[in-house]
């Protein structure tokens, strides 16, 4: 302590903090260089306003501070924006805004709210990487102001970032990294990890908005048993309802809802429909009563049920912010209670930012009020959340907050059929990733307007490698199932779907780490350095894909991080050096996929027609070695759809290391009881210098047999 300081050390003295009371000021420093500096422009305030004294609503507030980033000029994160992953200087134009609300096909590369806002900003340079986490649901500004380096007058780079809110306290946390993988796992240790999902939930989902009626379902269903396409769920949107009354269904298109979920299951597959937080207002339906005279709707400042205009015309807005309008709503799904419901039917939550037709920005106007007298502005962000919060084995949800990635998956709403769409769709599934929100995607093929078969196909092999994977469209479109545009187009996505489906033992165990340490799982070349400094890059992923996001494409460019790093072709098994651009040659086939040397991928051997038959199906074990001959990896196995993972620890963990020619298989820990049949078809070891003379299995010490193996000997390209 001294006159104008207080300093706090911890981390045997490695990390200080410094707090000066004038002006005031906090420093973070590790070995004593300044990394992040809060209110170093002293622009911290906050501003209160009272109401009229007839109203006991404390009003419009609003409060502000600012952070310098030392030394860093690359930052992350604050989704959800059509934009691209590193975030833009703001200096000259709008600051991006964390305002959740309905936005159809919105605007690219634009810095406005969409569906869902994480107030999570990471900065990242090739020695460290950082975060600040602005705890707020109200409406924020986030300002970017950049400052590069000038090598000359000895001037080093900075990032300086102000935030703005239009309520609340200033809460807010820095995650001190230092390495990405850390700062992951920092973040997810304050708002929450990954929800592990059901095996289901990975595989390919199949919706439209609207599939007809039960035939309608019954025969895409067997399109794709006919077509050998596989593919888990099927959805419905909001024509399945009664007149869009949620928890009901039209008794002419849907008489048997029942029947229709117990066809699907005989086939191991699921339904999912619609149900979103606006009730239409009609005192005849006796959920609207319930909910009504048990309090469960948002107020008006007058302390009226708020009303506001969606789908069923003039709605009422469930208050998820008050626990027993959760526990009412959680009841609502009891089979008991939702009528021509199964076991097998599951939910999707859409509208839930709240969109309001004919609300401000087509949301619920600010002064609404919630429960404990709270106004909408001071939680507007948190709505979607809060619905979201009952927790089932699998949910998707359009609207989010920090957290939302512990009970579910998002996507990221109505977008475009063309190219640009397509496109960004890959930076903004990153940034969710990179704020924790790893179970994501985007709607393949775009939810308005038509694609064109090639960019279908481009969009298939793209969302294939990304965490969540549906195909959607609005009522508007053409129907689009993979079978309509030709033999040519249903073989191309067929291949997409199936390899897909190939690799959902690693997407599996991939969905483990992100529930157990908080990696996530769309991390191929996440936060690493610029481009011209790859070849020092260490990346962590074991696959790299370069989906083809242009027309007419017949060459593609391809970095490949890590002058020290080899690279092979999943497809070819060549080897190719890191720290390389390489120029390949695409068809409409084709995607440029490599697995890192030193990693081990277990893969199925064969698609199957549903994820259940993972369960049966021999696994095939591809060993990619790195420099020195060295690979390792992980292999998560469970039921794939109870909780006894967590209950019962009823899971298998296995860990995989191939050192000095000799590729050992062990359990990863003391815990996991569950017993697999899962039987290891083939090993497949790249980057061998030279042919064995023979292979011997071991287990448990003892040997088993010799096996024969296969060489095939490729020169490592340059």
């Amino acid at each position: 302590q001294s006159k104008y300081c207080v300093s706090l050390s911890w981390s045997s003295g490695r990390h200080r903090v410094c707090v000066w009371h004038f002006p005031f000021r906090l420093e973070i420093l590790c070995e004593d260089e300044v990394m992040v500096t809060f209110n170093s422009k002293v622009l911290i305030f906050c501003l209160m306003k009272a109401c009229s004294t007839s109203c006991s609503i404390p009003g419009p507030s609003s409060i502000g501070s600012d952070f310098c980033f030392h030394e860093f000029s690359h930052v992350y994160g604050l989704p959800e924006h059509a934009d691209s992953l590193q975030l833009r200087d703001t200096r000259h134009g709008e600051p991006y805004r964390l305002y959740n609300l309905d936005v159809f096909a919105y605007e690219l590369y634009s810095r406005l709210g969409l569906y869902g806002s994480v107030p999570l900003l990471v900065a990242h340079k090739p020695d460290r990487t950082l975060g600040v986490f602005w705890l707020n649901a109200s409406e924020t500004f986030v300002n970017d102001d950049r400052s590069p380096q000038l090598k000359r007058k000895r001037i080093q780079p900075r990032t300086d970032v102000h935030w703005l809110s239009e309520s609340g306290v200033i809460d807010c946390v820095v995650l001190l990294g230092p390495s990405p993988q850390q700062l992951f796992s920092q973040y997810a240790q304050l708002t929450g990890y990954q929800a592990l999902p059901p095996l289901f939930a990975l595989g390919y989902h199949q919706c439209r908005w609207n599939y007809n009626d039960e035939a309608d379902v019954k025969a895409v269903d067997a399109g794709f048993d006919r077509h050998d396409i596989p593919y888990d769920v099927i959805w419905l949107d909001i024509e399945h309802t009664d007149g869009k009354r949620y928890f009901t269904w039209d008794s002419a298109l849907f008489p048997e809802p029942a029947s229709l979920q117990h066809h699907l299951e005989k086939k191991r597959r699921k339904l999912v429909v619609i149900n979103d937080p606006h009730i239409k207002t009609d005192p005849d339906w006796s959920l609207y009563r319930e909910a009504r005279d048990g309090g469960h709707f948002v107020k008006d400042r007058e302390g009226k049920i708020y009303q506001g205009s969606c789908w069923p015309g003039e709605s009422s807005y469930l208050d998820f912010s008050s626990p027993d309008t959760r526990s009412w709503y959680s009841r609502c799904f009891r089979l008991d209670k939702y009528q021509g419901s199964t076991p097998s039917l599951f939910v999707w939550n859409d509208m839930n930012e709240p969109s309001v037709f004919d609300g401000p920005e087509q949301t619920m106007p600010k002064d609404a009020v919630h429960y404990g007298g709270w106004e909408h502005r001071e939680l507007h962000n948190l709505y979607g959340f809060y619905q979201v919060s009952f927790v089932r084995p699998f949910v998707l949800s359009r609207s989010f907050f920090a957290g939302s990635q512990r009970l579910g998956a998002v996507w990221t709403g109505d977008n475009a059929a063309s190219w640009e769409y397509l496109k960004i769709s890959i930076p903004m599934l990153l940034s969710l990733s990179v704020a924790g929100i790893a179970f994501c995607g985007a709607d393949v093929g775009g939810f308005v307007q038509d694609p064109e078969p090639e960019l279908l196909v481009r969009w298939y092999q793209a969302a294939a490698l990304q965490p969540f994977f549906r195909g959607h469209s609005a009522n508007t479109t053409k129907r689009r199932e993979p079978w309509l545009f030709g033999e040519e187009v249903t073989a191309s996505i067929r291949t997409a779907i199936q390899q897909r489906y190939c690799l959902l033992p690693y997407w599996y165990t991939l969905f483990h780490q992100a529930h157990t340490s908080g990696q996530p799982p769309l991390r191929l070349v996440l936060l690493l350095p610029p481009a011209a400094q790859w070849k020092h890059c260490r990346p962590r992923g074991a696959l790299l894909a370069c989906p083809v996001t242009d027309p007419g494409v017949q060459e593609i460019q391809v970095l490949l991080p890590g002058s020290d790093e080899v690279w092979y072709d999943v497809h070819s098994a060549e080897m190719y050096k890191g720290g390389k651009t390489l120029s390949l040659p695409v068809t409409l086939d084709s995607v440029p996929v490599f697995q890192r040397g030193g990693s081990v991928v277990c893969r199925s051997t064969v698609s199957g027609f549903c994820t259940a038959d993972l369960q049966h199906l021999p696994f095939s074990i591809t060993v990619a070695l790195n420099s020195q001959g060295v690979a390792d990896g992980e292999l998560y196995l469970d039921d794939g759809h109870s909780f006894s993972y967590r209950d019962r620890k009823a899971f298998c963990l296995r860990r995989f290391n191939m050192l000095s020619g000799r590729l050992l298989c062990r359990s990863a820990g003391e815990e996991g009881t569950f017993d697999t049949d899962t039987v290891i078809q083939s090993v497949i070891i790249l980057g061998v210098k030279g042919k064995p003379s023979t292979v011997v299995v071991h287990v448990s010490g003892e040997e088993l047999c010799l096996y024969s193996c296969i060489y095939s000997q490729l020169d490592c390209r340059n």
